[in-house]
């Protein structure tokens, strides 16, 4: 039974009210969702790097809600409140870091740029759901340690 569709994953009930399949898309979304494509096999890609950042996490003995892979596509977590983050990583400029910080669009960065942002979900009387998504800190290449 589907429990959650966002942008980029679906969480899935199990037999096990504590543990939850999550499956990861292929969709992607630009300029705050204004532009929306498929790139082919990016859930694939999500899974296994979410995979190994959890495990490298789990082997440093910081819990996370990882359990383990099911497949190319799915992995078996646990059910919990979330800290609502949206983590963005970027090596090629695009979107709102263009109009923040005056880049040109497609300019292919020096080192990866991760940001994070707070976001919260509405749920609209029409049952449609509208993230809204602040900038908390962003952490530059030439800022970090």
């Amino acid at each position: 039974e589907k429990l959650y569709e966002g942008k980029a994953k679906i969480l899935y009930n199990t037999s096990d009210p504590d543990l939850m399949v999550q499956y990861f898309k292929d969709d992607a979304s630009a300029f705050d969702g204004k532009k929306k494509g498929t790139i082919v096999d990016k859930g694939v890609m999500n899974n296994h790097m979410s995979s190994k950042i959890f495990q490298y996490l789990e082997g440093e003995g910081i819990k996370t809600h990882f359990v383990k892979n099911l497949n190319d596509r799915e992995m078996l977590v646990k059910k919990l409140d979330i800290i609502p983050v949206e983590v963005v990583l970027r090596n090629i400029a695009a979107g709102s870091l263009c109009k923040r910080l005056g880049i040109e669009e497609g300019r292919v960065m020096e080192k990866p740029i991760l940001e994070f942002f707070y976001t919260h979900l509405l749920l609209l009387s029409s049952g449609q759901e509208f993230h809204m998504s602040f900038q908390d800190l962003s952490v530059h290449p030439e800022n970090s340690h």
